[in-house]
Protein backbone atom coordinates (compact mmCIF):
# COMPACT_ATOMS: atom_id res chain seq x y z
CA UNK A 1 0.00 0.00 0.00
CA UNK A 2 1.51 3.24 -0.95
CA UNK A 3 1.27 6.13 1.52
CA UNK A 4 0.74 9.69 0.07
CA UNK A 5 2.63 12.39 1.82
CA UNK A 6 1.33 15.90 1.69
CA UNK A 7 3.33 18.60 1.43
CA UNK A 8 1.05 21.17 2.12
CA UNK A 9 -2.32 21.72 3.88
CA UNK A 10 -4.15 24.38 4.07
CA UNK A 11 -7.38 24.48 6.76
CA UNK A 12 -10.40 26.38 7.59
CA UNK A 13 -9.01 29.31 5.26
CA UNK A 14 -10.76 32.39 4.83
CA UNK A 15 -10.24 36.31 4.06
CA UNK A 16 -12.68 39.01 4.16
CA UNK A 17 -12.20 43.02 2.83
CA UNK A 18 -14.57 44.40 5.20
CA UNK A 19 -17.92 43.43 3.86
CA UNK A 20 -16.36 41.23 1.11
CA UNK A 21 -16.08 37.62 1.40
CA UNK A 22 -13.17 36.87 -0.50
CA UNK A 23 -12.37 33.32 0.51
CA UNK A 24 -14.64 31.72 3.17
CA UNK A 25 -13.81 28.52 5.35
CA UNK A 26 -11.51 26.60 2.03
CA UNK A 27 -9.27 23.74 3.34
CA UNK A 28 -7.47 21.10 1.11
CA UNK A 29 -4.31 18.72 1.04
CA UNK A 30 -1.44 18.76 -1.78
CA UNK A 31 0.39 15.42 -1.86
CA UNK A 32 3.99 15.38 -2.54
CA UNK A 33 5.12 14.98 -6.41
CA UNK A 34 1.59 15.72 -7.88
CA UNK A 35 -0.20 18.57 -9.82
CA UNK A 36 -3.13 20.39 -7.71
CA UNK A 37 -5.32 22.49 -9.79
CA UNK A 38 -7.03 25.81 -8.41
CA UNK A 39 -10.19 26.55 -10.90
CA UNK A 40 -12.72 29.04 -10.72
CA UNK A 41 -14.40 31.96 -12.47
CA UNK A 42 -13.58 35.34 -12.12
CA UNK A 43 -14.23 36.85 -8.50
CA UNK A 44 -14.25 32.33 -7.05
CA UNK A 45 -11.58 33.69 -5.09
CA UNK A 46 -8.94 31.44 -6.17
CA UNK A 47 -6.16 34.36 -6.55
CA UNK A 48 -6.78 35.09 -3.31
CA UNK A 49 -6.39 31.81 -1.84
CA UNK A 50 -3.42 31.05 -3.67
CA UNK A 51 -1.54 34.88 -2.23
CA UNK A 52 -2.39 33.65 0.64
CA UNK A 53 -1.03 30.02 0.48
CA UNK A 54 2.48 32.39 -1.10
CA UNK A 55 2.63 33.97 1.90
CA UNK A 56 2.42 37.15 -0.23
CA UNK A 57 -1.11 38.41 1.75
CA UNK A 58 -2.35 37.62 5.29
CA UNK A 59 -5.37 35.45 5.59
CA UNK A 60 -8.49 36.52 8.31
CA UNK A 61 -8.03 33.36 9.97
CA UNK A 62 -7.15 30.00 8.73
CA UNK A 63 -4.02 27.54 9.23
CA UNK A 64 -1.10 26.60 6.23
CA UNK A 65 0.88 23.70 7.40
CA UNK A 66 4.33 23.12 5.02
CA UNK A 67 5.57 19.34 5.69
CA UNK A 68 3.26 19.17 8.73
CA UNK A 69 4.38 22.20 10.13
CA UNK A 70 3.38 25.98 10.20
CA UNK A 71 4.77 28.10 7.82
CA UNK A 72 7.78 30.50 9.00
CA UNK A 73 10.35 33.22 7.80
CA UNK A 74 11.84 30.57 5.37
CA UNK A 75 9.22 29.54 3.73
CA UNK A 76 9.41 31.90 0.87
CA UNK A 77 13.11 30.72 0.47
CA UNK A 78 12.02 27.58 -0.67
CA UNK A 79 9.21 27.64 -2.90
CA UNK A 80 9.17 29.00 -6.15
CA UNK A 81 6.35 31.08 -8.08
CA UNK A 82 5.83 31.98 -11.53
CA UNK A 83 3.61 35.17 -11.32
CA UNK A 84 1.54 35.75 -14.21
CA UNK A 85 2.79 39.33 -14.42
CA UNK A 86 6.26 40.17 -13.96
CA UNK A 87 8.49 43.16 -14.61
CA UNK A 88 12.15 42.27 -15.56
CA UNK A 89 14.55 44.34 -16.42
CA UNK A 90 14.29 45.01 -20.42
CA UNK A 91 18.46 45.61 -20.99
CA UNK A 92 19.09 42.36 -19.48
CA UNK A 93 19.55 39.08 -21.78
CA UNK A 94 18.02 35.72 -20.54
CA UNK A 95 21.50 34.79 -19.35
CA UNK A 96 22.16 37.62 -16.97
CA UNK A 97 18.83 37.48 -15.74
CA UNK A 98 19.64 33.59 -15.05
CA UNK A 99 22.99 35.15 -12.98
CA UNK A 100 21.05 37.88 -11.24
CA UNK A 101 18.20 35.78 -9.77
CA UNK A 102 20.88 32.98 -8.69
CA UNK A 103 22.57 35.50 -6.59
CA UNK A 104 19.20 35.88 -4.55
CA UNK A 105 19.85 32.48 -2.92
CA UNK A 106 22.29 30.33 -0.55
CA UNK A 107 22.02 27.06 -2.81
CA UNK A 108 21.09 27.94 -6.13
CA UNK A 109 20.30 25.41 -8.93
CA UNK A 110 23.17 24.99 -11.24
CA UNK A 111 22.47 27.46 -14.52
CA UNK A 112 23.14 24.52 -17.06
CA UNK A 113 20.21 22.85 -15.52
CA UNK A 114 17.75 25.38 -15.80
CA UNK A 115 18.77 25.98 -19.20
CA UNK A 116 18.49 22.21 -20.13
CA UNK A 117 15.46 21.68 -18.45
CA UNK A 118 13.98 24.84 -20.11
CA UNK A 119 14.89 24.82 -23.43
CA UNK A 120 16.95 28.23 -23.15
CA UNK A 121 19.70 27.42 -24.99
CA UNK A 122 18.76 29.26 -28.43
CA UNK A 123 17.91 32.40 -26.20
CA UNK A 124 20.35 32.97 -23.87
CA UNK A 125 21.72 36.62 -25.70
CA UNK A 126 18.86 37.56 -26.28
CA UNK A 127 17.34 40.24 -24.08
CA UNK A 128 14.00 39.84 -21.85
CA UNK A 129 12.00 42.60 -23.75
CA UNK A 130 13.03 40.52 -26.83
CA UNK A 131 11.40 37.44 -26.16
CA UNK A 132 7.79 35.94 -27.32
CA UNK A 133 4.88 35.15 -24.96
CA UNK A 134 6.65 31.40 -25.14
CA UNK A 135 10.36 32.07 -24.77
CA UNK A 136 9.16 34.71 -21.65
CA UNK A 137 7.09 31.75 -20.14
CA UNK A 138 10.02 29.52 -19.66
CA UNK A 139 12.14 31.92 -18.74
CA UNK A 140 9.77 32.74 -15.59
CA UNK A 141 9.80 28.92 -15.47
CA UNK A 142 13.45 29.08 -14.76
CA UNK A 143 13.47 32.02 -12.19
CA UNK A 144 11.07 29.76 -9.88
CA UNK A 145 12.95 26.89 -9.98
CA UNK A 146 16.54 28.93 -9.61
CA UNK A 147 16.08 27.70 -5.63
CA UNK A 148 15.51 24.38 -5.83
CA UNK A 149 11.95 24.35 -4.81
CA UNK A 150 10.23 20.98 -3.77
CA UNK A 151 6.95 23.19 -4.39
CA UNK A 152 6.46 25.46 -7.09
CA UNK A 153 3.56 27.74 -7.71
CA UNK A 154 2.32 28.41 -10.85
CA UNK A 155 -0.22 31.44 -12.08
CA UNK A 156 -2.42 30.34 -14.87
CA UNK A 157 1.25 29.49 -16.77
CA UNK A 158 -0.11 29.21 -20.78
CA UNK A 159 -2.52 32.36 -20.63
CA UNK A 160 -1.76 33.91 -24.29
CA UNK A 161 0.56 31.11 -25.36
CA UNK A 162 -0.15 29.24 -29.31
CA UNK A 163 -1.11 25.87 -29.04
CA UNK A 164 2.82 24.76 -29.58
CA UNK A 165 4.67 26.97 -27.18
CA UNK A 166 1.50 25.56 -24.45
CA UNK A 167 2.16 21.54 -25.59
CA UNK A 168 5.92 22.75 -24.54
CA UNK A 169 5.07 24.70 -21.50
CA UNK A 170 3.07 21.39 -20.26
CA UNK A 171 6.03 18.99 -21.09
CA UNK A 172 7.80 20.83 -19.10
CA UNK A 173 5.54 21.03 -16.26
CA UNK A 174 5.41 16.97 -16.79
CA UNK A 175 9.03 16.91 -16.27
CA UNK A 176 9.22 18.75 -13.22
CA UNK A 177 6.67 16.75 -11.96
CA UNK A 178 8.70 13.79 -13.11
CA UNK A 179 11.59 15.46 -10.93
CA UNK A 180 9.68 14.69 -7.93
CA UNK A 181 8.09 18.21 -7.52
CA UNK A 182 5.11 19.45 -6.36
CA UNK A 183 3.15 21.87 -8.59
CA UNK A 184 -0.35 24.16 -7.52
CA UNK A 185 -1.38 26.49 -10.35
CA UNK A 186 -4.12 27.94 -11.40
CA UNK A 187 -5.82 27.97 -14.86
CA UNK A 188 -8.69 29.00 -16.95
CA UNK A 189 -7.64 26.09 -19.54
CA UNK A 190 -10.25 22.91 -18.98
CA UNK A 191 -7.50 21.34 -21.17
CA UNK A 192 -4.63 22.14 -18.95
CA UNK A 193 -6.44 21.15 -16.02
CA UNK A 194 -7.53 18.12 -16.93
CA UNK A 195 -3.71 17.14 -18.74
CA UNK A 196 -1.79 18.53 -16.00
CA UNK A 197 -3.44 18.20 -12.90
CA UNK A 198 -3.85 15.14 -10.44
CA UNK A 199 -6.35 16.80 -8.06
CA UNK A 200 -8.20 19.73 -8.89
CA UNK A 201 -10.24 22.00 -6.42
CA UNK A 202 -13.08 24.10 -7.95
CA UNK A 203 -13.84 27.60 -6.34
CA UNK A 204 -16.91 29.69 -6.08
CA UNK A 205 -17.99 32.26 -4.23
CA UNK A 206 -14.86 31.80 -2.50
CA UNK A 207 -15.78 28.13 -1.17
CA UNK A 208 -14.22 24.82 -2.61
CA UNK A 209 -17.77 23.49 -4.45
CA UNK A 210 -15.59 19.99 -5.78
CA UNK A 211 -12.78 18.44 -5.69
CA UNK A 212 -10.94 15.23 -7.03
CA UNK A 213 -9.14 13.61 -9.84
CA UNK A 214 -10.53 15.02 -13.34
CA UNK A 215 -12.03 11.74 -13.54
CA UNK A 216 -13.71 11.67 -10.36
CA UNK A 217 -15.27 15.30 -11.19
CA UNK A 218 -16.38 14.25 -14.36
CA UNK A 219 -17.87 10.54 -13.45
CA UNK A 220 -19.26 12.15 -10.15
CA UNK A 221 -20.86 15.95 -12.02
CA UNK A 222 -21.67 14.75 -15.75
CA UNK A 223 -23.20 11.57 -16.32
CA UNK A 224 -23.99 11.95 -20.24
CA UNK A 225 -22.85 12.23 -23.84
CA UNK A 226 -23.24 14.15 -26.34
CA UNK A 227 -24.54 13.06 -29.95
CA UNK A 228 -24.23 15.28 -32.62
CA UNK A 229 -25.92 15.02 -35.81
CA UNK A 230 -26.71 17.30 -39.20
CA UNK A 231 -29.85 19.01 -38.46
CA UNK A 232 -31.60 19.13 -42.21
CA UNK A 233 -31.57 15.01 -42.42
CA UNK A 234 -33.06 13.69 -38.29
CA UNK A 235 -34.79 16.87 -36.60
CA UNK A 236 -38.30 15.58 -37.51
CA UNK A 237 -37.38 11.80 -37.20
CA UNK A 238 -36.14 12.55 -33.89
CA UNK A 239 -39.30 14.38 -32.82
CA UNK A 240 -41.35 11.06 -33.90
CA UNK A 241 -38.57 9.22 -31.73
CA UNK A 242 -39.66 11.27 -29.06
CA UNK A 243 -36.41 11.85 -27.97
CA UNK A 244 -35.02 15.04 -26.23
CA UNK A 245 -32.37 17.05 -28.57
CA UNK A 246 -31.17 20.54 -28.53
CA UNK A 247 -30.20 22.30 -31.86
CA UNK A 248 -28.39 24.76 -33.74
CA UNK A 249 -29.02 26.25 -37.62
CA UNK A 250 -26.49 23.31 -39.00
CA UNK A 251 -26.77 20.34 -36.11
CA UNK A 252 -28.90 18.62 -33.66
CA UNK A 253 -27.28 17.57 -30.15
CA UNK A 254 -29.11 14.69 -28.18
CA UNK A 255 -27.58 14.17 -24.72
CA UNK A 256 -27.93 10.78 -23.04
CA UNK A 257 -26.30 8.53 -20.75
CA UNK A 258 -27.46 5.37 -23.11
CA UNK A 259 -25.33 6.02 -26.14
CA UNK A 260 -25.89 2.72 -27.28
CA UNK A 261 -29.98 2.58 -26.65
CA UNK A 262 -30.05 5.93 -29.12
CA UNK A 263 -27.96 4.98 -31.73
CA UNK A 264 -30.23 1.47 -31.97
CA UNK A 265 -33.01 3.91 -32.70
CA UNK A 266 -31.62 5.95 -35.06
CA UNK A 267 -30.39 2.65 -36.58
CA UNK A 268 -33.85 1.24 -36.42
CA UNK A 269 -35.42 4.86 -37.85
CA UNK A 270 -32.99 4.75 -40.95
CA UNK A 271 -31.35 7.75 -40.10
CA UNK A 272 -27.47 8.02 -41.69
CA UNK A 273 -24.85 7.97 -39.38
CA UNK A 274 -21.88 8.89 -41.50
CA UNK A 275 -21.76 12.39 -40.09
CA UNK A 276 -22.24 11.53 -36.59
CA UNK A 277 -19.95 12.23 -33.78
CA UNK A 278 -20.11 11.36 -30.43
CA UNK A 279 -18.42 13.36 -27.26
CA UNK A 280 -17.97 12.12 -24.14
CA UNK A 281 -17.94 14.90 -20.84
CA UNK A 282 -14.65 16.72 -19.83
CA UNK A 283 -13.63 19.18 -17.43
CA UNK A 284 -15.42 22.09 -19.30
CA UNK A 285 -18.51 20.29 -18.86
CA UNK A 286 -18.24 20.07 -14.93
CA UNK A 287 -17.16 23.02 -14.41
CA UNK A 288 -19.86 25.04 -16.67
CA UNK A 289 -22.46 22.53 -14.71
CA UNK A 290 -21.16 23.60 -11.05
CA UNK A 291 -20.67 27.10 -11.46
CA UNK A 292 -22.90 28.03 -14.54
CA UNK A 293 -22.81 29.52 -17.91
CA UNK A 294 -23.04 33.13 -16.92
CA UNK A 295 -20.12 35.52 -17.91
CA UNK A 296 -18.77 37.03 -14.64
CA UNK A 297 -17.04 40.09 -14.36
Amino acid sequence: MVVLMSILEVKNLKKYYRNVVAVEDVSFRVEQGSCFGLLGPNGAGKTTTMEIVENIIAPTDGSIFYHGNPRDETFRQQVGIQFQHTSLLNFLTVKETLRCYRQLYKNPEKIDWLIERCNLEPILKQSNNQLSGGQRQRLMLALALVNRPELIFLDEPSTGLDPQSRRYLWDIVDEIKADGKTVIMTTHSMEEAQYLCDTIAIMDGGKIIAEGSPAELIAAHCHTNTITLPKKSVEKVLTDLGLDYQANDSSVFIQTANVDGVLSQLIDAGIELSEMSVQSPNLEDVFLRLTGKQLRD
